[in-house]
Formats: C-alpha cells, sequence, structure tokens
C-alpha cells in the first residue's frame, strides 16, 4: 500500500516510516521544508509538501494514499489550544477526504487522555465531565469517522515513548534536573507512567494500519507503569545529582510547563492490542534505555 504519514520526520514518524517500507508498504510522507524533504528521500519515500496548516494538502495527500498515518502534531505546550486546534482541522480534512473508500486511518493519541489513578484499557473512552483532557475531542473525530466509511482506529501512546533521538518529555526532565541540581518527583514518586520504546511504537502503528478494525482503540504501551520515583533516580545516578521529592505547589516553579504531567498517576494495560494485533513489544525497556541509550552523554 502507498501510506500517508504525517510527522513523518519525527522521533516516531521517522521510525515508523522506515517500518512501513521494510515491509514492502509506498510512503507518502509529508515535509514542511526542504530539509524533512531531504530526510524522507534519504528514508526512501516520496515526499509530499505542505504542513499540518495547510488543510488541501492533507486532503490532497489523503487521497492519493491507499491509507493514512496522522502522527504529526505541534507541541508547543505554552500554545497547546493552538496545537489542539490545528489537529483537529488536520484530522478533518484527511479523514473527510476517505469517506466511503474503506481506506485505514490511524490517527494518534496517548493514554493521558483516561482517568487517572486506575489502570487505563483500550475500551475506556476519555472522560466526559470534570477534567476532561483538551486532546479528548480529536479522539471523537477518528472514531467518528469509522462511521463514514473509513477503517478508523486510534493508537494511545504512552507519555515515555523512549530511544535514540528523544527529545520530549525523558530529556526536558533530564535537563532540568541538571539545571536545578537535583532530580525530582512530586510528593512521594509512587505515581506511574507507563513507557514504549519508539520502534515498538512504529511497529504497532504498522499492525493498527494492516489489521485495525474500523473503531478500534490500541495501546502503544510495553510497560504498564513505572513509577515517577524510579525514573528521577534513574536520571540522579545518570547525572550524579541528588534526589529529592518535591510539594505539588513547588512542581510549577521546578518543572514549568512539564508540571501538569509528572504527578499524574496513568497506568495504562495493552493486553487488548498484543492479543488482537499480535503486537508483542521487544526493545529495551525504559529505566534501561535510560541507562544504557546515551541519554546521559
Amino acid at each position: 500500500m502507498r501510506i500517508f504519514v504525517t510527522g513523518a520526520t519525527g522521533f516516531i514518524g521517522s521510525a515508523t516510516v522506515s517500518e512501513l517500507l521494510a515491509h514492502g508498504h509506498r510512503v507518502l510522507g509529508l515535509a514542511r521544508s526542504d530539509a524533512n524533504a531531504e530526510a524522507l528521500e534519504k528514508l526512501g519515500a516520496e515526499v509530499h509538501r505542505g504542513d499540518l496548516s495547510d488543510l488541501g494538502s492533507l486532503a490532497a495527500g489523503a487521497r492519493a494514499s491507499d491509507g493514512v498515518i496522522h502522527l504529526g502534531f505541534i507541541h508547543d505546550f505554552h500554545h497547546y489550544a493552538q496545537s489542539i486546534e490545528t489537529d483537529r482541522k488536520a484530522i478533518q480534512a484527511m479523514t473527510v477526504a476517505l469517506e466511503g473508500s474503506g481506506k485505514p486511518f490511524v490517527g494518534t493519541s496517548g493514554t493521558l487522555l483516561l482517568p487517572p489513578g486506575r489502570t487505563g484499557t483500550e475500551q475506556d473512552a476519555p472522560p466526559t465531565e470534570g477534567h476532561v483532557h483538551p486532546r479528548a475531542p480529536a479522539e471523537g473525530l477518528v472514531l467518528d469517522a469509522a462511521k463514514r466509511g473509513v477503517r478508523a482506529t486510534l493508537v494511545r501512546l504512552a507519555p515515555t515513548v523512549h530511544g535514540r533521538g528523544d527529545h520530549q518529555f525523558l530529556p526536558f526532565l533530564i535537563q532540568t534536573a541538571r539545571q536545578k541540581g537535583f532530580a525530582a518527583y512530586v510528593g512521594d514518586g509512587s505515581n506511574r507512567w507507563p513507557a514504549v520504546h519508539r520502534l515498538d511504537a512504529a511497529r504497532l502503528f504498522r499492525l493498527a494500519l494492516e489489521k485495525g478494525t474500523a473503531g478500534s482503540r490500541f495501546h502503544g504501551v510495553a510497560e504498564e507503569g513505572i513509577p515517577m520515583r524510579a525514573i528521577a533516580e534513574t536520571i540522579g545516578q545518570g547525572l550524579r545529582v541528588p534526589v529529592r521529592g518535591i510539594s505539588p505547589e513547588e512542581a510549577k516553579a521546578h518543572f514549568d510547563w512539564m508540571a501538569m504531567f509528572v504527578a499524574i498517576d496513568n497506568p495504562s494495560s495493552s493486553a487488548f492490542t498484543r492479543e488482537t494485533l499480535g503486537w508483542a513489544p521487544r526493545e529495551p525497556a525504559l529505566l534501561a534505555d535510560l541507562r544504557e541509550g546515551g541519554y546521559f552523554s
């Protein structure tokens, strides 16, 4: 199949492009710059110029392909509402372009949308009352497309997608520990984060594209929940700095925009995903990857 991939040059996207090509698919990757286009060509993908705000280009890329994997998102947490609105319009443009085709559309979401404090499953929908995660409506847009002749599915990623080239949550925590002189966790650090390696996530996106049933949710979760204290302790060992807990009131000043995430208890299961798609994570676990994967070099 010829697959249109947004976010194709990103941390997870580039791994997904390589995974698709290795399994006989052709890839049409979205590129907003010459550098992105060159990176895609080096991977062996075709280039489709445009960006997430260019709705006409997104629709054209979807129509020109046998399926879509939507990995692109503007990770600007200081302008988060604008990023979410851009994502909503992008999903709408591509799914409308695929209506009635029966083609697959794999959207991306996150386990952080689920209610905290209990193990979330693929069958759990995001809350609709109380604290509603701002990205939750995007899930509804994707799954609604399944009612309009699109084989639409969702992959919810763990908040910690790790591996070589990571520039997201873990590097931010490491850099914060360097700047502050100690690695921190909130409270007693017992709150848990699920995790997945980027190469295992890439395999999951391919399997969801190839085998996913319309309206299904899948979880990119290799480890159900790692205590934040264990993550902080591993960072402290890697940097050779002290490790200590801070209060919720101190978290905003310490972690900046990341404060909204570090205290969340987000254990998540991937049992349905493994059974349904035959997905079996095989890459290094999070703490081992932190110690041995070059995060501190």
